[in-house]
C-alpha cells in the first residue's frame, strides 16, 4: 500500500497506478503533454519504456503484446493533438481485434479553451468510436481510479481498447493518494458456465448428427485451452475447423485439425462446413471474414451450435439451433463430459475417414507442387520453403494485401497463439510492429513477420525502436513492386489501367544495415532457406528482401467488383 503523506503529481500517481496493475512494458513516444508521466516511469524500474518513433506503430506493438501475452498493452502518446490523432488507426485496429489496449493520451489543460489551445482537439469524441470507453480526466485525485477502471474495462468480455486522455495540467497536479500495490483493479477471465439444458440439447444435437463438424476461434487461441477442444473432438472422432486468421488454435500437427475455412482457407476445411449437418462453433462469430456472411461458406441446412461468451453475438449473422453463452472453454469441457457419459456414441467414422483421405492428397499435392527454383519467385514457393525452414515454436504476424492474405492458411502454427493478423480491419502496415509486439511479450519465441513492399515502407522507421530495444524479429518483405491487391483489381476489372499501383523502394536488406539490423537479399527461391536461418541464428533484428513474381497477382475479393464488372461490359 502506498499511502503518502507527501504530495506526488497527477503523473507520478498515473505511474504508480500502472505498477498497481502489474504491468511490465509501456510503449510509447515522449510529448510535452505528459513530461510528470515520463519523469515518473523514468524512477520506475520495474516497469520497461519501450520508446517508439511513431504512436500508430507502437500502438500496433502494444496490440501484439497484448494478444500474445493475454495481459493488457499499454501505449502512451506523450503529446496531446498529433500525437493522439497518430493513435487512431492502431486503436481501431485493437478494436476490431478485440485487443486489450490500453491507450494513455496526454490532452490540452482542462483550463484552456478547446478553440484556442495550441493542439486542441476534442480528443473524447475522437476516441470514443473506437474504444470500449473513453475517459477525459477533469479531476487528478482520480487518476489512480480511472485507470484501474480502463484495465478492468478492458479485459471484461469482450476484450477490446480503452483510452484516458490525461490533460497536462491534471498531470502536473499534487495530491496525496492511496494506491494499493497488491491489489490490481482488473479481474480475471470469466468463467462463466454454460446453461446445464442448453449443454444437454447440445449433447443429444450431436450425438444423432451424422456429419459434424467442429469450428473454433479466438475464443479458444487467445486463452490457449486447445487441449479441451481436441479431448472433445478425439471423443467425437469429428474433425476440427479452425475460423479465419486463427489457423493456429489448434497445433498443426494434430491429425482433426482440418485446418481454415472460408475463402481464405483450403477446400478441404471448407467442404467439411458446407456439407455438415451440425456445426460446432465455439468461441467464433462466424463472421465476414471466415463466411463473408454468405451460404455459399456455410451448409444452410446446417444446425448450428454456438458458445460466444458475448451474448448479442450469438446468432448475429447466421441462425443457430443452440445457443450457449458461456466462456468457450469451459463450455467445452462441460460438453465432454455430458457426451462422455451418455451410452449412445457418435458413429462419424465414416464422415472423418473421408475428411483423413481428403486431409492426406490436400498434404501431399501441396508439398509436391512444382513451384520452381529460381525466379520469378511464386508466393506459394515461398511459403513451402518457410514451412520447411522456420522452428516450430515460430509466431508468425501477417499484413494485409492478397500476398500475405494467402499465408493464414499455407504456413503451420503449432504452438497456440502464434499467427496474428490485421484480418479483422484489413490494415496495411501492421505486420511488423505487431511482430515487436509479440516478441517484447514472448522473448523465447521465434518471431517472423510477413509484409509486402508497401507496408514494410509505411513502418520501417521502427527498426531504430528494434535495434535500440534489442527486440530481435525477423521481418520477410515480399517485394513485388507494387501495391499488389490494388493492382490485381486494375488488372481484372479496370482494363490494367494502371494507376497508383506501381511503386519503388529501396533495397531493404541495405536499408536495415544501415538501421544497424542485418540485412538479406534474396533473389532465388534456392536462396530462401539458408537467408532464413541466418537472419534468425544472427539473434538481431533482420529483414529479408525477397524478390517476389509481380506477376503473382490475386483479386481475393472479386465479390467486391463483379456487379461493377456486369454492369461496365
Amino acid at each position: 500500500m502506498i499511502n503518502s503523506k507527501k504530495k506526488i503529481s497527477g503523473g507520478q500517481a498515473a505511474v504508480r497506478a500502472l505498477k498497481r496493475e502489474k504491468t511490465k512494458h509501456v510503449f510509447g513516444l515522449i510529448g510535452s503533454a505528459t513530461m510528470e508521466m515520463f519523469d515518473a516511469l523514468y524512477h520506475e524500474k520495474s516497469i520497461k519504456f519501450i520508446g517508439v518513433r511513431d504512436e500508430r506503430t507502437g500502438t500496433h506493438m502494444a496490440d501484439g503484446y497484448a494478444r500474445a501475452s493475454n495481459k493488457h498493452g499499454v501505449i502512451i502518446a506523450g503529446q496531446n493533438g498529433p500525437g493522439a490523432t497518430n493513435l487512431v488507426t492502431g486503436v481501431a485496429q485493437a478494436k476490431a481485434a478485440f485487443s486489450p489496449v490500453v491507450a494513455i493520451a496526454g490532452s490540452y489543460s482542462t483550463k484552456d479553451k478547446m478553440e484556442d489551445a495550441f493542439q486542441g482537439l476534442d480528443q473524447q469524441s475522437l476516441f470514443a468510436p473506437i474504444t470500449k470507453k473513453t475517459w477525459t480526466v477533469k479531476n487528478s485525485k482520480i487518476v489512480p481510479k480511472v485507470i484501474g477502471d480502463a484495465f478492468d474495462l478492458s479485459m471484461k468480455p469482450r476484450k477490446g481498447p480503452v483510452c484516458i486522455n490525461l490533460p497536462r495540467n491534471i498531470l502536473a497536479e499534487k495530491n496525496t493518494y492511496n494506491i494499493n500495490l497488491n491489489k490490481p483493479s482488473f479481474s480475471s477471465e470469466s468463467n462463466l458456465k454454460g446453461n446445464k439444458e442448453r449443454i444437454n440439447k447440445a449433447t443429444n444435437l450431436l450425438l444423432k448428427s451424422k456429419n459434424p463438424t467442429i469450428i473454433v476461434g479466438a475464443g479458444i487461441k487467445y486463452n490457449s485451452k486447445y487441449r479441451e477442444v481436441i479431448k472433445l473432438a478425439e471423443l467425437l472422432n469429428v474433425p476440427i475447423v479452425t475460423a479465419a486468421g486463427h489457423g493456429d488454435a489448434i497445433p498443426f500437427n494434430h491429425k482433426l485439425n482440418a485446418g481454415q475455412m472460408g475463402p481464405r482457407g483450403n477446400p478441404v476445411a471448407s467442404r467439411l462446413v458446407k456439407e455438415s449437418d451440425v456445426i460446432l462453433a465455439i468461441g467464433t462469430r462466424l463472421g465476414f471474414n471466415s463466411t463473408f456472411y454468405s451460404y455459399e461458406n456455410i451448409n444452410k441446412k446446417a444446425k448450428i451450435i454456438q458458445i460466444e461468451l458475448e451474448k448479442k453475438m450469438i446468432g448475429k449473422y447466421f441462425p443457430v439451433s443452440i445457443g450457449i453463452h458461456a466462456d468457450a472453454a469451459t463450455a467445452t469441457v462441460q460438453l465432454y463430459k455430458e457426451i462422455k457419459k451418455e451410452k449412445i456414441k457418435l458413429d462419424a467414422k465414416k464422415w472423418t475417414d473421408l475428411y483423413f483421405k481428403e486431409r492426406k492428397e490436400f498434404l501431399n499435392n501441396r508439398e509436391n507442387e512444382n513451384l520452381g527454383k529460381n525466379f520469378p519467385i511464386q508466393p506459394k514457393g515461398l511459403f513451402k520453403q518457410l514451412r520447411k525452414v522456420l522452428p516450430k515454436n515460430s509466431a508468425i504476424t501477417l499484413d494485409a494485401g492478397t500476398l500475405c492474405l494467402q499465408a493464414t492458411d499455407a504456413l503451420e502454427y503449432y504452438d497456440p497463439p502464434s499467427l496474428f493478423t490485421p484480418l479483422d480491419f484489413g490494415l496495411v502496415g501492421f505486420s511488423f510492429a505487431c511482430g515487436l509486439g509479440v516478441k517484447v511479450a514472448k522473448p523465447k519465441k521465434t518471431v517472423v513477420s510477413l509484409m509486402g513492399d508497401g507496408g514494410f515502407g509505411m513502418t520501417i522507421s521502427e527498426l531504430s525502436t528494434a535495434v535500440e530495444y534489442g527486440i530481435n524479429t525477423t521481418t520477410i518483405v515480399m517485394n513485388n513492386q507494387s501495391w499488389g491487391a490494388e493492382k490485381a483489381y486494375q488488372k481484372d476489372f479496370f482494363g490494367k489501367r494502371y494507376l497508383g499501383a506501381d511503386i519503388t523502394s529501396p533495397s531493404f536488406d541495405k536499408v536495415a544495415e544501415l538501421y544497424g539490423a542485418k540485412g538479406f537479399k534474396v533473389k532465388k527461391v534456392s536462396e530462401i532457406n539458408e537467408a532464413v536461418r541466418a537472419a534468425i541464428k544472427s539473434n538481431k533484428p533482420s529483414v529479408i528482401d525477397v524478390d517476389v513474381d509481380p506477376k503473382a497477382l490475386y483479386s481475393f475479393r472479386r465479390d467486391s467488383f463483379q456487379h461493377r464488372f456486369k454492369k461496365w461490359n
